[in-house]
């Protein structure tokens, strides 16, 4: 009996969980861009900033480097590493980042 009510409770509180993980998805994903984009997408020296940008033209951009019709150097190589809901996920944390 004891382990149900523990298995109940563990059940019930792991949509929270799961929830509070989603919320910060897109910032935790977006966390590897910092090195040539900035932190928070704002733009380190020679790198375009990202913050601000319009989710679908970032999701648009970043499609052009999977498919290979944006030259790059080493885009194309690191888009290929997220998922297309992934690459949802760090659009719309960028885009709700002030410029």
């Amino acid at each position: 009996m004891r382990a149900a009510i523990i298995c109940a409770t563990v059940l019930s509180v792991a949509p929270l969980f799961a929830s509070a993980q989603d919320q910060n998805a897109g910032r935790n994903l977006a966390a590897s861009c910092a090195m040539c984009h900035g932190t928070d997408g704002r733009g380190a020296t020679g790198y375009q900033p990202l913050a601000g940008m319009a989710k679908d033209e970032l999701v648009r951009k970043v499609n052009g480097f999977r498919s290979g019709a944006t030259p790059a150097t080493v885009m194309h190589q690191i888009s290929k590493g997220y998922t297309e809901q992934e690459i949802q996920l760090i659009a719309g944390y960028f885009s709700a980042q002030k410029k």
